[in-house]
Order: structure tokens, then C-alpha cells, then sequence
């Protein structure tokens, strides 16, 4: 299972409903689920970004996921790749 981190901001729409947004989260973890997708932690935030999200699932499944929440137009994102320790020590180690 891969690893992302999703830099979440509201837009105009998502901040008008803000009350909504732990709704708007369970609603997010359930369809995570159901692509057997792993919500690891969730975070609302103030500053640059408004939620950080980190997840664990197949890259295609996590895709699929960040953009069905994109299109409901409450949020945008940035997601990152992230590797753990054993991971990157990994991929460092198969360099030429």
C-alpha cells in the first residue's frame, strides 16, 4: 500500500458550509473504505491549508477517491507520495 498526504483547502462553497465539514469527512472515510482506501489521520488546520489528510491504499483507488471529492466542490487539493523510513531506506538502497 502506497502512502499519500493531501494538503486540503476549502473553496468559497466548502467554506460557506464549514459546520459541515465533519459530515463532509465521515461521507469521505466511508467511500475510502469502499475502495479499500485507509484514512491513517485527518487534521483541520489553520494557515496555508485547512485539513491534512493521510491515507494508505493503491495509488489508482486513492486517485479515484481525491477526485470524486474534488468534483462535490467543497474542497481542493494537494497530494503528496510519501515513503516511511524502511521504504525510502528501500528505494535509496536499489539505486545504481
Amino acid at each position: 500500500m502506497a502512502t499519500f498526504v493531501s494538503l486540503v483547502s476549502f473553496t468559497d462553497q466548502g467554506i460557506r458550509n464549514v459546520k459541515d465539514s465533519p459530515a463532509r469527512f465521515d461521507g469521505f472515510r466511508a467511500a475510502a473504505e469502499k475502495l479499500g482506501v485507509t484514512v491513517k489521520s485527518v487534521y483541520w488546520t489553520v494557515g496555508s491549508c485547512d485539513i491534512v489528510v493521510t491515507v494508505d491504499g493503491p495509488e489508482d483507488k486513492v486517485t479515484a477517491l481525491l477526485l470524486k471529492v474534488g468534483s462535490l466542490g467543497n474542497v481542493r487539493s494537494q497530494t503528496l507520495r510519501a515513503y516511511g523510513e524502511d521504504e525510502f531506506r528501500r528505494i535509496l538502497a536499489a539505486m545504481p
